[in-house]
This record gives structure tokens, C-alpha cells and sequence, in this order.
């Protein structure tokens, strides 16, 4: 509150929910500005109590439910998973969302992890310039989630019943992205969330039957993966039904 001056005054709320929505909505909107160590030490202890609270889940807590050795399926909060990598559907400044308590993944992801993920976002795209193309893919820390990395992947946006063909490729594109990105640096275990199907209007059981062919072409053709294991993660039941089945 101190950081914004027309919020000089403002009384706090008298309850834990409301102090924590407070919270995490003045870091949703907080620009990639430096942050002192004061901020850094209260948000980091905040945000493990939190994760404590809700609880990690690990690989050996998701049991083995779909005929493909390396690839799990598992319906809840993506921000619990303790492995390598989460994927984070982005947008194309890969800065998070800032729209205060928003639904979308980005604003869950960035909202768990910190304010240290939000800067280390803005490093990389100063560093490369621009925007992010959609199908590309780049990798930070996990900060105070039990995930080690967040790779972000921009989705293609569809406004309509149907992709193009050209959406489904940039689609593809993301998937094997994240793959590749994650071999590279030797992880062996990612989550995908349900890419591009939220906000960006892609259809849910187009958008399954693409990631789960590209996913498991990618781990029957690279010899050389070090990735053990594939997580689906899904957060509706809807969409768990339309992995269960693809899967199964």
C-alpha cells in the first residue's frame, strides 16, 4: 500500500480471506518495478503459509490412470504440483495478468509464485525484445511454488466454433515447445495446463486431442528425453472427462 500513493490511508481489512485477496490483488497490478527485501521476506512467508495450507502434491501422489507409461492425469490446483516444470498459458508480454483476482492460470501462476516472477519475466523479454510469438516457449524460476521452473507459452486465440488449421499447428507448436525447452535443460517431469483454452477461446476437446497426439509423438520419437513423466493437469470436470477418454 505504501507504493501506491492514492492508497495512502486506506483502512485494512479485519479478516485473514480479505487480507490475503488485498494482497494479492496490489501484486497483481504491481508493475516489474524493484522490490525491497522487506516486501520479498513478508510475501515469501505469506505465500509458503499458503502452500502449506492448501498442500504440495507430488508425483507419487498421482496415481498411474491412463494406458501411456509417462503420462498422468490429474484434475486441481496446477499451483500444488511439486515437479520440474509447470506450463503457464501466457499472454504475449509474458508479464502475468494484472488484472486484480483474476481467474485466468497466468494470474494463479504468478500470484503463488511471487513478485520475483513477474521481474525475472520482464528481464527475459528486455533481453530478447518485443513480444513473445505464439508456439514459442520460455522457462524462469518456480520462486515460492513446489514447482522447481514455470515454462510460459503463448496459445494461439481463437475467436470462433473452430480453430484454423493454422491455430491448431501454432498449438502443436506450443506443446512440443515446452517439451523441448524442458529436455534442454534436463527436467524430467512437467505439467501442462489446458493451453489456450480459457480466455483464448480455443475448443476444449480439439485442444485435448492435439496435446495429448503431440505429447505422446514427442516421447515416442525423442530417444534421447530425459523426461519421465507428463502430467495433464485439468481444473474442470468437463475437461477431465475429455482426457479420460482421449487417454484411456
Amino acid at each position: 500500500l505504501d507504493e501506491r500513493h492514492e492508497a495512502a490511508g486506506a483502512p485494512l481489512p479485519n479478516s485473514l480471506p480479505q487480507l490475503q485477496a488485498l494482497m494479492r490483488s496490489l501484486l497483481n497490478v504491481r508493475p516489474p518495478a524493484p522490490v525491497c527485501d522487506a516486501l520479498l521476506m513478508a510475501q515469501d512467508a505469506e505465500l509458503q503459509c499458503q502452500l502449506a495450507d492448501k498442500g504440495a502434491v507430488g508425483l507419487q501422489d498421482i496415481a498411474a490412470n491412463t494406458k501411456h507409461g509417462r503420462i498422468r492425469l490429474w484434475q486441481g490446483d496446477i499451483t500444488r504440483l511439486r515437479v520440474d516444470a509447470i506450463v503457464n498459458a501466457a499472454n504475449s508480454a509474458l508479464l502475468g495478468c494484472f488484472v486484480p483476482m483474476h481467474r485466468c492460470i497466468d494470474n494463479a501462476i504468478h500470484s503463488a509464485a511471487g513478485v520475483q516472477l513477474r521481474l525475472e519475466c520482464e528481464r527475459i523479454m528486455k533481453e530478447h525484445g518485443g513480444t513473445e510469438p505464439t508456439g514459442r516457449a520460455k522457462m524462469t524460476g518456480g520462486y515460492n511454488l513446489p514447482a522447481r521452473h514455470v515454462i510460459h507459452t503463448v496459445g494461439p486465440i481463437v475467436r470462433g466454433l473452430k480453430a484454423s488449421h493454422a491455430q491448431e499447428k501454432e498449438l502443436e507448436d506450443c506443446y512440443r515447445s515446452c517439451l523441448r525447452i524442458a529436455d534442454e535443460h534436463g527436467l524430467r517431469s512437467i505439467a501442462f495446463c489446458c493451453i489456450s483454452t480459457g480466455e483464448f477461446g480455443f475448443p476444449p476437446h480439439r485442444a485435448a486431442e492435439i496435446a495429448v497426439s503431440t505429447v505422446t509423438e514427442y516421447l515416442g520419437k525423442e530417444a534421447e528425453t530425459h523426461i519421465e513423466r507428463v502430467i495433464f493437469n485439468v481444473f474442470k470436470d468437463s475437461d477431465y472427462d475429455i482426457y479420460r477418454e482421449l487417454l484411456q
